[in-house]
């Protein structure tokens, strides 16, 4: 045990006492008499917890609470106080104090309390460490993908067609969901008149609309459940992550905006901009509703595909708020026929 703790106090005979005590415990200690010799100790030595008087001639405890975390935010910190001053006490814990005493105290309540910070400390380290990994293995990912991706630019048709089919596979899709959705929006949007590199954009933007989800850890994004609130809200990141990664590539800036947006809603209670109306853009309109189409008629892990005239139902209850009224009836106006076509398969 190599930890290290740092002991201020104004009185010699508790500091004293207190290194006694956690010196036969394994910990290296250091004793400081006063704020600024405390932060002397700190400017040469790691330590790992400090154990603060709040009350002593000069600056006090709080001042070294204050200043105490822009040294080492890491750092744990142990206050001790008078019975008759908690409210101070309760003031330095919302400053960041781990935990206090009050005196008198017990040294073996003393030893315990830091025996569980000192490991608190340990395990909210690693915590971070992990996360700080993990964000560096995204980045990594991602920009691994932009470099193959620009580097692919004369063959990158079968090269995100590969890349979406195995995302697909990593949420256990039934063929290719990605692809169904890019048939459904570039059929419906060529009823709309849409032609040309406008048409091609949102084919890319359909087909890889979910390209944010290689952010998504696996533990929510195959998560059997329901999701969490906190679970939702990572989930809801997908977009903007998959905008972050498509936007900075040249051939495929105006997917991004598709990919942006794709789960707005008409109304503007969709995410991650709650835009309204027109101000979506109209592939991520005819996404938001095909995507429906695909995902009612496909089977999923907690049920079996739901009959075509499901959809239309659906479509016509969220005419106006979920999906564009419009494009809306347009979808209705087509028959079942060739969206089966589209699709390659028929509906229940």
């Amino acid at each position: 045990m190599n930890e290290h703790i740092l002991i201020v106090d104004d009185e010699e005979m508790i500091r004293d006492l207190l290194s006694s005590a956690l010196l036969q415990e394994g910990y290296n200690c250091f004793q400081a008499a006063n704020v600024d010799a405390a932060f002397g100790i700190l400017g040469e030595h790691p330590v790992d917890l400090v154990i603060s008087d709040i009350m002593m001639p000069g600056r006090s405890g709080v001042d070294l609470l204050r200043d105490l975390k822009t040294v080492d935010p890491d750092i744990a910190v142990l206050m001790i106080t008078g019975l008759s001053d908690m409210n101070t006490a309760l003031e330095c814990i919302h400053l960041g104090a781990d935990d206090y005493i009050t005196k008198p105290f017990g040294i073996s309540r003393v030893i315990l309390t830091v025996k569980n910070l000192i490991e608190k400390r340990c395990l909210a380290i690693e915590k971070k460490n992990y996360q700080t990994s993990l964000e560096f293995k995204v980045m990594e990912q991602t920009e691994q993908i932009r470099r193959t991706m620009n580097e692919l630019h004369s063959a990158y048709d079968s090269t995100l067609t590969a890349l979406v089919k195995a995302l697909d596979a990593r949420e256990k899709e039934v063929g290719s969901h990605s692809e169904r959705v890019m048939n459904f929006s570039t059929f419906m949007a060529s009823k709309l008149g849409i032609k040309g590199n406008e048409l091609e954009q949102l084919a890319k933007g359909a087909l890889l609309h979910d390209i944010g989800k290689i952010g998504i850890s696996d533990n929510i994004l195959l998560k059997p459940g329901k999701l969490d609130e906190a679970e939702w809200i990572e989930m809801r990141r997908h977009p903007q992550i998959g905008y972050a990664i498509m936007s900075e590539i040249k051939f495929l800036k105006g997917p991004a905006e598709i990919i942006l947006t794709h789960h707005e809603r008409f109304d503007g209670t969709g995410y991650p901009k709650q835009l309204k109306g027109t101000q979506i853009p109209i592939g991520s309109r005819i996404f938001g509703l095909v995507d429906t189409l695909d995902a009612m008629t496909s089977d999923r892990p907690y049920r079996r595909a739901l009959p075509f005239d499901a959809v239309i139902s659906e479509v016509r209850k969220f005419r106006g708020t979920q999906f564009d009224p419009d494009i809306s009836d347009l979808f209705l106006s087509i028959p079942r026929g060739q969206w089966e076509e589209c699709a390659g398969k028929h509906f229940i």
